[in-house]
């Protein structure tokens, strides 16, 4: 009997050894990981990422842009970087994360290749990513403290979008064999939209693939995501379940029907999400540029909305724990850039209201313009601005304003939420249009509506 209850429990004590060899207690964390929905640092200090997406491949020598970012309060930004199927290879890994480290930034490194597998014919295959991540794996080993890897941008189109959920799950249990510790992302389907709802199915399949227990899943939203309900049920559903997300990618709503961005930062806040918006600057469509040209001085209504606006990353950043002391939750810009930018011509004086007008940026064919509306000595409820273009240009679309073309007569009419102003205050309306040969500044004239 004795034997017997000694081989008992000597089985006992073999089978207790092996689940405590195969699970992996929360308190044996490595850096940044999950506990229950919340991304926590290794001392369990929660953080909530606020940040922006920088094309790091595209623009090398954009290096300052890091210093730039975290200036405006950033306390995270996703570098974008090639594994040499489409992009790079980047092989500056360390150096990248250097650059985040010194601007006291967490860095989230993706992988843009793999965007669009399946339907985009050039993009590679999550299994390519891995072996670029396994490449550069020297460069990550210690860093889990500093950096989160986004195995792939935008994985899969919407071609067989079903397939993303075991190309995920190989990817992962791929980079657990060899050896990765830190906390991996992984981006939905459909070009990262997940209109399909296969992410949303699917995930705590993939979350329970990960053998460390340490995956955040994160959506991209935009033009699905164009109304309040798309973007509250999504997230709600995410809560639910209790499994870890972020909104990896997302823009603003420049013309109707476009992404809902004061509901996404509205709800990541109220929910504690992260959020890293699109992009810091060099988009071949500029009106996704934070600013203009990779210059903190040249901001557009975009990178005001999201750095100064309401639940922005200015007022809502934490830095993390991991970069020691307690910094202000805003560092001051080495030059802190203006508000509203020098009008190109000086506005009339008198009236009701004055209007300036300036080009913010300006490409082959098109251009972006912003007129900045002043009341005049008295309080009014509405304005309405009018021009004329003198070289055939013409507004496509636009954002706070109403704007028609009539020939080469404009008029911009104010929105709901900007029309009233007090003494002397002042808003800005945006726009895109377009030009050929010659783009002068037109002469503008505003009225109290």
């Amino acid at each position: 009997m004795r034997r017997r209850l000694f081989v008992l429990g000597a089985a006992l004590i073999t089978f207790v050894a092996s689940i405590l060899l195969v699970v992996r207690p929360a308190s044996a964390a490595v850096g940044l990981h999950i506990s229950g929905t919340d991304i926590v640092e290794a001392n369990g200090q929660p953080f909530i990422m606020r940040g922006v997406n920088h094309p790091h491949v595209w623009y090398t020598g954009e290096t300052d842009s890091f210093a730039d970012i975290k200036a405006l309060g950033a306390n995270t930004v996703r570098v974008v970087l090639g594994s040499g199927q489409r992009w790079g290879p980047s092989n500056d890994v360390a150096d990248v994360i250097d650059l985040c480290k010194r601007n006291r930034m967490i860095c989230v490194l993706e992988v843009h290749d793999t965007t669009g597998y399946g339907e985009e014919g050039a993009a590679a295959s999550l299994d390519q990513a891995v072996d670029y991540w396994i490449s550069q794996k020297s460069a990550l080993v210690g860093e889990e403290n500093y950096v989160v890897i986004n195995i792939g941008n935008e994985p899969i189109g919407n071609v067989d979008a079903g397939q993303w959920t075991a190309a995920t799950v190989d990817a992962i249990g791929r980079m657990r064999a060899n050896g990765f510790e830190h906390l991996l992302m992984v981006d939905a389907p459909n070009w990262g939209q997940d209109w399909q709802n296969v992410m949303r199915a699917d995930a705590q399949t993939v979350l329970d693939a990960d053998s460390h227990g340490n995956t955040v899943l994160s959506i991209h939203m935009y033009a699905v995501y164009s109304s309040a309900s798309s973007i509250v049920s999504y997230l709600d559903d995410f809560e639910a379940n209790g499994w870890p997300l972020v909104i990896g990618e997302f823009g603003w709503q420049f013309n109707s029907g476009e992404v809902d961005h004061d509901t996404i930062l509205a709800e990541a806040q109220a929910r504690g999400l992260g959020y890293l918006g699109w992009s810091w600057s060099g988009n071949t469509d500029p009106i996704l540029d934070m600013v203009l040209n990779f210059d903190p001085n040249q901001m557009t209504t975009w990178g005001e909305r999201i750095f100064n606006g309401p639940n922005g990353i200015s007022s809502t950043s934490q830095e993390a724990s991991i970069f020691g002391g307690t910094p202000p939750t805003t560092a001051p810009p080495t030059t802190a850039p203006p508000t509203t930018a020098p009008p190109t011509t000086a506005p009339p004086g008198g009236g009701a209201c004055t209007a300036s007008y300036r080009v913010v940026g300006q490409w082959p064919g098109g251009f972006q313009g912003d007129v900045r509306v002043t009341a005049g000595s008295s309080a009014i409820s509405g304005w309405v601005v009018t021009w004329s273009f003198a070289d055939g240009q013409t507004v496509n679309q636009a954002w706070n304003a109403t704007v028609t073309n009539s020939g080469s007569n404009v008029t911009a009419r104010n929105v709901s939420y900007n029309g009233s102003l007090g003494a002397g205050a002042g808003t800005t309306f945006g726009f895109i249009g377009s030009w050929n040969g010659t783009n002068s500044v037109p002469t503008l004239t505003c009225a109290a509506a």
